[in-house]
């Protein structure tokens, strides 16, 4: 049994879209490459045949991960949520302790999470650590480099 994800309606809504371009666009278009390089005659010695047939695999794969993530998939009640806590689709303004820079991220499920954009996954250290901070909150950090110290500023929904 897979594990339940949590997402936004944007978020499922990303997901479902992405499938249906992987199922009418892509999967045709690996069909009929592998189609033309089969008519290229002997296919024990066809490099086009194998980069198609291997590129059918991992389209394939990815479709299937996608079928079960939407299967799997929730949407957020976010009418039964507790606001001043850091949850899932917060964003946090936070101040690092130590060098006193201020920083905001909005936590967001693994697949939704661009760094570049501020969105950190939730399963990542310093966004497991945020989870259920409230403002005035200190998180403790195990991070790759060691142990930070942020300080909660401000949580807010997207």
């Amino acid at each position: 049994m897979s594990e339940i994800k949590y997402f936004t309606l944007e978020g499922l809504q990303k997901l479902k879209d992405e499938l249906e371009e992987l199922t009418l666009r892509e999967r045709p278009r690996i069909v009929q490459a592998i189609s033309e390089a089969r008519d290229k005659g002997d296919l024990s010695e066809n490099a086009e045949y194998d980069a198609a047939k291997e590129a059918q695999g991992l389209l394939e794969a990815k479709i299937a991960e996608l079928q079960e993530l939407i299967f799997n998939a929730r949407v957020l009640d976010e009418s039964k949520m507790d606001f001043s806590k850091v949850l899932l689709y917060s964003t946090v303004k936070i101040k690092d302790l130590k060098t006193k820079v201020t920083m905001t991220y909005t936590i967001v499920p693994e697949k939704e999470a661009n760094f570049k954009q501020g969105r950190i996954s939730i399963n990542s250290p310093i966004g497991q650590g945020l989870l259920g901070k409230q403002v005035g909150d200190v998180a403790e950090i195990e991070v790759p480099a060691g142990k930070i110290s942020f300080e909660v500023l401000e949580v807010t929904r997207e």
